[in-house]
């Protein structure tokens, strides 16, 4: 293989902490800002359009979440496969694995946006949205899954460039719209008052300027991983290949999102009040998330590329190394929330008892996201051994059946509050912690020979 150029990163090789971090630390920087879209939108319409509007934004994150993450199931197998040619040297593979990810990509594009926008009054009455409530989100979904290209297109462009180890230039891509997306949600809702139309078309115009930013990088690089469109095409074995990783992770988190959506339904009896509070707690939620997302991202490239090398027992202690990072990180950082609940949800709305709502779901939950910690990065590890079935399997058992066993028995025969309720997270987290943590040890823990998928 040609000499690679600075901008990728061998991880087969040198200190695993200094690699895991030097990974993670632009990743987690990055999802910050792509989170701040969303978070800004919330602040904007929360404080210059009011309750029912901010409740009306969040309540559309799960639907918004069932195709983004069936489509990062996607991502992540590609960035899979590409690691993996890449860490073993095959320059003709990994090209020909990027011009499938990218002819994917597009069809995906059409297809994803069309669904968006003929499903979106289906899933709000399905949700029992409030009649308050269902004609902002209704126009807010519209809007966002019109402009859905621009999100897909940055993060498979994004993922193709971390799965070679370049986590800097998407983060400066993500800084810059991100910063524009604030810009135009204060010009088009309070400048010409648009209300929640106007945050949605800040978005999809920011993301956008992303994609084209991230395109225009993978075609004009002379880098291994250049994108050439007139070599646009599918190669069936890499496909296949891509979709035995890929298709697990994405059908998990497509029936987790839409598990969500019935975790929506349970607090949208609650009134606006409450869903703008549950709305304003996932937010934060999702904030505290990121180190740990970011963590499994980078255990998912670390041992993709070690795998393709050979090199399985770097790959273990690379592993464990990542879930200890993760952890001490999200301890500190909830800590730091459960201390100041009522001023973060006072970001949001000063409505108190959309604050009292926000704070009593973040004092419930926040300390149980160490056990969501472990579940992340053990999963993406797994998925970067070739493995997204056992994953697949124990999310889908722990975050939809027992959390949805549960919330049927608290709404039903205990007590319908909104703690309870709210309580459906953590039970589903928990049991996934405690499922995953055997399922490693005895599957992978001590195995020296990487799986069947390593050698392709």
């Amino acid at each position: 293989m040609e000499k690679v150029k600075t901008r990728t990163k061998d991880m087969t090789d040198g200190s695993i902490i200094r690699q895991i971090i030097l990974f993670s630390l632009p990743l987690m920087f990055g999802n910050i800002f792509q989170m701040l879209y969303n978070t800004v939108d919330s602040i904007v319409v929360g404080n210059f359009v009011g309750k029912e509007a901010l409740a009306a934004v969040g309540s559309t994150t799960m639907i918004v979440n069932m195709l983004v993450f069936f489509f990062n199931g996607f991502s992540v197998g590609a960035g899979v496969i590409i690691s993996r040619f890449f860490g073993a040297k095959e320059t003709e593979r990994l090209h020909r694995a990027i011009e499938t990810t990218m002819t994917m990509t597009f069809i995906f594009c059409v297809l994803f946006t069309v669904i968006g926008v003929l499903g979106v009054e289906p899933m709000l009455r399905f949700m029992a949205t409030p009649d308050d409530v269902f004609d902002d989100a209704t126009i807010y979904l519209k809007v966002y899954f019109m402009g859905f290209t621009g999100l897909l297109i940055y993060n498979m462009g994004s993922g193709i460039l971390r799965a070679v180890g370049d986590t800097t230039r998407p983060l400066m891509f993500l800084v810059f719209t991100s910063i524009m997306n604030i810009v135009l949600d204060l010009l088009l809702v309070i400048g010409f008052r648009l209300g929640i139309a106007g945050v949605a078309y800040a978005t999809i115009i920011s993301q956008m300027i992303s994609a084209i930013l991230t395109l225009i990088l993978l075609t004009r690089s002379e880098d291994v991983y250049r994108f050439v469109w007139r070599d646009m095409g599918i190669d069936t074995e890499i496909l296949k290949l891509i979709f035995m990783v890929g298709l697990p992770a994405g059908i998990q988190s497509v029936i987790t999102a839409f598990s969500n959506v019935f975790v929506q339904s349970y607090v949208n009896h609650f009134g606006s009040s409450c869903m703008a509070g549950w709305s304003s707690y996932n937010k934060l939620d999702t904030f505290i998330m990121l180190p740990m997302s970011s963590m499994a991202m980078a255990a998912t490239t670390f041992v993709s590329q070690n795998i393709g090398a050979g090199k399985i027992k770097r790959a273990e202690k690379g592993t464990r190394i990542t879930v200890i990072l993760a952890t001490l990180v999200t301890i500190i950082i909830a800590a730091f929330l459960f201390v100041f609940a009522e001023p973060s949800i006072r970001l949001f709305s000063q409505d108190q008892s959309v604050i009292d709502y926000g704070a009593l779901f973040i004092h419930a939950n926040v300390f149980f996201l160490v056990a969501n910690c472990v579940n992340h990065t053990l999963a993406g590890a797994l998925r970067g051994r070739g493995d997204s079935r056992g994953p697949m399997v124990i999310m889908i058992a722990c975050f939809v059946v027992i959390r949805q066993i549960y919330l049927f028995v608290v709404t039903n025969f205990v007590d319908n509050t909104p703690l309870l309720v709210g309580l459906g997270y953590p039970v589903g987290w928990v049991t996934c912690c405690i499922t995953e943590v055997l399922y490693y040890r005895i599957r992978w823990a001590n195995r020296r020979n990487g799986p069947k998928e390593a050698t392709a």
